[in-house]
Parts: structure tokens; sequence; C-alpha cells
């Protein structure tokens, strides 16, 4: 779900578009993700998407090979170092630079198939008279 702004922007896209409010919550965010912890377990905040929704659930089957076995692989390691109740050393945790959106571009594809679907199954044909 998404807060819209002015012209149907989402709240991320209104901050990005404006570089004073942006250069005043950026850092703000950065200081966010830090402290939410999940790097240090070595995930992306990606990984903390909502698996039960269908959308994620059909955008999973759309990662590469290399994708899904690194995905894998953070949750085997993230649920290790859940079970010993540490972090990971220092120079494993992921980087912002590396916290890339790798499953949001197919979620995004997802919905919007599902939007023209939605229209089309909708379609309402009038004849010219």
């Amino acid at each position: 779900m998404t807060i819209f702004g002015p012209l149907g922007l989402s709240l991320a896209q209104t901050v990005k578009a404006n570089r004073g409010l942006y250069k005043w919550v950026k850092p703000f965010a950065d200081w966010y993700a830090g402290v939410a912890g999940y790097r240090k377990i070595g995930l992306k905040y990606d990984d903390l998407l909502v698996e039960e929704r269908e959308d994620v659930q059909r955008a999973l089957t759309r990662l590469t090979d290399r994708e899904a076995y690194d995905r894998a692989f953070r949750f085997k390691r993230a649920s290790q170092m859940s079970i010993v109740h540490d972090v990971l050393p220092k120079e494993q945790w992921i980087p912002a630079s590396e916290d890339k959106r790798y499953l949001k571009p197919h979620v995004q594809n997802v919905v919007a198939e599902d939007e023209e679907r939605r229209i089309w199954d909708t379609i309402s044909v009038q004849r010219k008279k």
C-alpha cells in the first residue's frame, strides 16, 4: 500500500523528487536502516517482504537461479544467527551499497500485470450505431 502525494506519486517518490526534503530525510533513513539490524544478520531489505502475499509469491518464481540461491543462503545464515542470538562479524554485514531492491521490480511487474488483466477482463464493448 502506498501513500499518494501530489500527482499520484508515492511518498518515497515525492521525497526523492524534492532535493531539500531528500537531503533532510536521507540521513535519518540511513540511520534507521542501520538500527533495524537486518543487515547485521546478513539480510537485504527485500528479504523482509511478507512472502504470504500472492504477488510476492509470484515474484519469487521470477528470480534467477542465482538470486534464489543467494536469498536462500541469506535466510539460512540469518536463521543460524537467530539460533545463537548473535550477529555476523562486521566484515560479513551487508553494506548499504549492496542492499539493492532485487525483488521489488518483479513485484511491481506482477501488480501491473494483474491490473492490466483486471482492466481487460472488465472491458465493456459498445456497438457503434
